[in-house]
This record gives C-alpha cells, structure tokens and sequence, in this order.
C-alpha cells in the first residue's frame, strides 16, 4: 500500500470510528398499557340516524365514544399521551427535522387522530373529509387559540393552517363548535420524545439519550396516570417496561 493510500485509509478509519461514537449514548423505551379488570361495554357517542345535528353525515353510522377507547381482545387503551416533559439536553440528528405540516382530518363528524403529537414550529393542516363544514377551534395555553370554519370536501393542500410556535405543559383540547360531541387532543412539544398508544395499548419512544428519565402519562379522561414515571434509557439497546393498568374512569 503506498502511503498516499496509507493516509486515506487512516483519515478514512478515523472518520467511521468518529461517526460510531457520535451516534453511540441513544437507546428506546418500550411499554403497554390496558384495562384493569374486565374491558368496559364500547360506548357510542350516538347511533345510526340518532337525531344529530347533520344526520345525514354525522349519524351515518353507529359513532363510538371516543374519551375511552379499550381493545376488547388485548385490552390495550389507546390514545394515552407518553411523554418527556421537557426536552432533553440533546436530541438525536435524525430528529432535529421533522415534516413541516401534519394533517388533522374530520370524518363521520369525527377528529382524526383523536390525540396526536405536534413538533412546535410544526403547521397543522386541518381537512374535511365530511359533507358538511366544520370550525377547529383549539384551546391552547401558550400558543395562539383559533377558531377557524372548515369547508365542507377540503382536500390536502386546500386546508385552515394552524401555526404552532411554543411547547404546551399539557395536552391541547381541540373542539367543532358547530357539533358539541366532536374533541380531540393535541401535545405541542419543542422535542420529538412523545407518542400515543396505539389500539392494542403498545407504545415506544425512539433515540432517547441513554441515562435516567421520567415520562408523564397523559389520559383526557382522568389528566395524568402517571407524572413521574422513572425509566432508566440503556445506551444502544431498548428497555421494554412492565405492562401497566389503570381503570380510568371519568372524573365526578
């Protein structure tokens, strides 16, 4: 080898080991969370051509209640915000960008997601699914609350934007005005360490600097399950946390 190429392959060695080490200290966390005890009767919100503002569109089917919603075969409990508080000293370089726009949709006089994570400086993009208009009216504590009508058929792209610009301590209410029943939540965070449950109760939080940290656990019905709970992040691997259960009924 001559020492020109001696050199290059050094340079080029040092580079990769430099490159290992700065992606070295990041690890994830694992869990689930479902019902306690026997999983509660589906409740709907009203049924099939219930006498409902907008029949036509909203009472179009059967609408479930969306405060609660427990998978009757895993038992898992869906839409519970997991969460840093606070953003962390650093963040792992592949979360530093993120998508500029999310979308929020209605369908069936229904917000979809119903709880959803947002990055600050992130734009939502609210669209309508349905026959009929809506208004977005969001309860914001830090950011700027609106109140926006939403056109009936609004495509992606043709959508009210809703800017967000600071972190919020708890998850955001978000109503339709125009049918009482409709809610749904936002968690406007300044880092990318949140998430939801999905329908089978599971959860995960990706790139978490390895070390000590303390998750809130967030449900609409009850606020927080859990405002400190304490997981210990390994470097390189995933910690899977013990399954927990809650019974979360609604407050008096």
């Amino acid at each position: 080898m001559t020492n020109s190429r001696m050199i290059a392959f050094v340079v080029s060695s040092m580079f990769a080991a430099s490159t290992l080490a700065a992606e070295a200290g990041w690890g994830s966390v694992k869990g689930r969370i479902i019902w306690k005890g026997d999983v509660p009767e589906l409740q709907l919100q009203h049924k099939k051509g219930a006498s409902v503002k907008d029949a036509a569109v909203c009472a179009a089917v059967d609408v479930p209640a969306q405060d609660l919603v427990v998978d009757k075969e895993t038992k898992g409990i869906a839409n519970i915000f997991v969460y840093l508080p606070k953003a962390p000293k650093k963040v792992h370089p592949d979360t530093r960008e993120f998508d500029p726009t999310v979308l929020f949709d209605q369908k069936t006089c229904t917000f979809i997601p119903h709880a959803m994570v947002v990055r600050a400086g992130q734009t939502v993009e609210v669209i309508n699914s349905d026959a009929v208009a809506h208004n977005t009216h969001t309860y914001t504590l830090r950011n700027k609350g609106q109140n926006v009508t939403v056109a009936a058929n609004t495509a992606p792209g043709k959508g009210a934007m809703f800017q967000t610009k600071s972190r919020e301590i708890l998850p955001s209410q978000v109503k339709c005005d125009f049918h009482g029943w409709m809610t749904a939540y936002w968690l406007i965070l300044d880092h990318p360490y949140a998430t939801v449950t999905a329908a089978d109760g599971t959860f995960e939080i990706e790139n978490l600097p390895a070390g000590k940290h303390k998750l809130r656990i967030w449900h609409e019905r009850v606020g927080y399950l859990n405002r400190n709970l304490a997981v210990k992040v390994p470097d390189g691997d995933t910690v899977e946390l013990e399954t927990m259960e809650y019974e979360i009924l609604k407050k008096d």
